[in-house]
């Protein structure tokens, strides 16, 4: 439903623009940076949630 909800305000035309105002801000060598620590944060917040591998196996057993 968020990604619905996101399409329909973000068109095309604004995530053009909103992808120059990311580079401009940042410059390119930055953003692969950032962009890394984003993918890590989602990661560690999907494995929050899901919970550890440790807590799997304990509740497995």
């Amino acid at each position: 439903m968020l990604n619905t909800t996101i399409t329909a305000i973000l068109g095309g035309p604004e995530m053009i623009i909103l992808g120059i105002a990311i580079l401009l801000l940042f410059g390119g060598k930055k953003i692969p940076e950032l962009m890394k620590g984003l993918g890590k944060g989602i990661k560690e917040f999907k494995n929050g949630q899901e919970g550890t591998d440790e807590q799997k196996v304990q509740k497995e057993v």
